[in-house]
């Protein structure tokens, strides 16, 4: 059986999501079509509108529909901590545990030899600027305790302490190898609490 070209076209842009093979691509795409046009409209729009509107925050690197995000503009936090994550999911899921109150600067990646990301591939340079601003007194890395992330905090703190700054990891309260989006909001509060100087 042929597939008409649109919908194997849509098919394959389905396929760009994380987790998503062919055959779960091929049914959201038939559902989308046969079973909820609307809905696929919608998401069309969120999707056209999401890309017009996101820009990074020109402080931490996150997504943001302004220059400055609200959490950089918030005079209440801490400016002398900057916690270093991943990705935008990262800096959510410390957020909702409410048990950090200073800055953020979002990588948007880590390193990956195997993969070719290499310090030049992700927001090293931009962090180094904005660690060295002159207000940021603590560095609190927040990678994922994966190889790469925990290759990426090692690599940032031999270069931030050469700056004279203090540099903390988040504590172990959180399984080797995991992702923080997936953390209990519990357990991410304790790692925070208890990071420890690297």
């Amino acid at each position: 059986m042929s597939i008409p070209a649109s919908l194997s076209h849509l098919i394959d842009a389905l396929r760009i999501l994380p987790g998503v093979g062919p055959k779960s691509a091929a049914r959201m795409a038939f559902h989308l079509v046969q079973r909820d046009q609307k809905g696929a409209l919608e998401l069309a729009n969120a999707l056209e509108n999401a890309l017009g509107a996101l820009k990074h925050c020109r402080h931490c690197n996150t997504f943001t529909e302004l220059d400055v995000c609200e959490i950089c503009l918030d005079e209440q936090r801490n400016h002398a901590q900057l916690c270093v994550v991943e990705m935008p999911t990262d800096l959510m899921s410390i957020e909702f545990t409410r048990s950090y109150e200073g800055l953020y600067f979002v990588l948007m990646g880590r390193l990956s030899p195997l993969d070719g990301i290499g310090p030049n591939d992700i927001a090293f340079k931009q962090l180094l600027e904005r660690a060295s601003d002159g207000s940021v007194e603590e560095v609190v890395l927040a990678t994922n305790f994966t190889t790469e992330g925990e290759a990426t905090a090692h690599y940032l703190a031999e270069m931030l302490r050469a700056r004279g700054l203090k540099v903390s990891r988040i504590a172990r309260g959180l399984p080797v190898g995991g992702e923080l989006e997936h953390v209990d909001p519990g357990t991410l509060a304790q790692a925070l609490i208890e990071r420890r100087r690297v």
